[in-house]
């Protein structure tokens, strides 16, 4: 039997518990599953859909190979900017690399924000199928006639779906209406279960809303510092479709063909993760086998050690014993 290294110093299975560093973004995800890796022999997984791409590195405040100290960090640059992004492939490729991390003794520790792509690698979700020209069609009726109408499409073929998607989200809109025309179902029925496919235990990192304000604030100041706007400018050729839509991105390409102001854009950006974060609060706080912990604390490694400690020792909270307390 492999084995390798517990949160408690003995050795451990190759089956150990994943462990899941998750929650919204600027809480410091990154240096905590850094940290528990270090300490817990592992390998870092990304879960953030971003991420994927080469070359996105400022705008997605990725770690830098000389930040990850070593440990191997996985679905990381695996995409072109070019490349749509797709749930289905990432599903595929970083459960492989559960499995791999895994048959090496080693503790992946998947890290990330992007709440469908952490759901679908660690829970059960089967991936409904897609259709180009289906998908081609539905875009071009939610060019022609805007989401809204969509969003009354859906809602009267899928009620349940409508409710959770916003009427002006057209990818999801789009995708909902997508599964629906290919399969007969409900979009909602191809929703991700709560069962985890592998022993897992979610650590959540929340704070107060005025500290991740707060936090927002110094990272997009930091991005900008770093060269966020050379980096767009470089990229901006060859990025696709869903690159060209992401946070921080979206709103340098419309600075960089001068349809905003340098001010307008930052603001932009730190306006646009701020309501990033609280969508992103919204998904992970719907999930009450997540333990959460305070981003500020000063303890932070030793209480996430805990968390794992007790998640090995087949000790983790009932459901909702651990809910998160969102602070205002």
């Amino acid at each position: 039997m492999v084995t390798g290294v517990a949160a408690d110093g003995g050795e451990r299975s190759s089956r150990a518990v994943i462990v899941a560093v998750v929650g919204p973004t600027a809480t410091g995800k990154s240096d905590l599953g850094l940290a528990l890796a270090l300490r817990l022999g592992g390998e870092v997984v990304n879960a953030d859909a971003m991420q994927l791409y080469r070359g996105m590195d400022i705008g997605t405040a990725k770690l830098t190979p000389a930040e990850r100290l070593g440990v191997p960090h996985h679905q990381l640059d695996v995409l072109d900017v070019a490349d749509d992004a797709t749930v289905a492939a990432y599903q595929a490729h970083a459960r492989a690399d559960l499995t791999a991390i895994q048959g090496r003794g080693a503790r992946p520790v998947v890290v990330g924000g992007s709440g469908l792509y952490v759901r679908a690698l660690l829970d059960r979700l089967e991936m409904p199928p897609t259709d180009p020209a289906v998908r081609a069609r539905l875009e071009a009726r939610a060019e022609a006639e805007g989401p809204g109408l969509l969003h009354d499409a859906l809602a009267a073929v899928d009620p349940a779906s409508a409710a959770r998607i916003g009427r002006a989200n057209t990818r999801r809109l789009v995708r909902a209406l997508e599964v629906v025309e290919l399969t007969g179902r409900p979009y909602s029925a191809t929703l991700p279960v709560e069962e985890y496919v592998e022993p897992t235990v979610q650590i959540g990192l929340d704070c107060s809303r005025a500290v991740l304000d707060e936090r927002i604030g110094r990272r997009v100041d930091t991005m900008w510092a770093r060269g966020l706007v050379e980096e767009v400018r470089g990229l901006a050729p060859r990025m696709g479709r869903t690159a060209s839509r992401a946070l921080g991105y979206a709103q340098v390409l419309e600075l960089l063909a001068g349809r905003v102001t340098e001010d307008a854009a930052r603001a932009d950006v730190v306006t646009g993760t701020r309501r990033l974060a609280r969508r992103q609060m919204t998904w992970f706080g719907r999930d009450d086998r997540i333990q959460w912990l305070d981003a500020d604390d000063p303890d932070l490694l030793d209480r996430a050690l805990e968390v794992v400690r007790a998640a090995d020792a087949g000790r983790t909270p009932a459901r909702g014993a651990a809910r998160r307390n969102l602070r205002s």
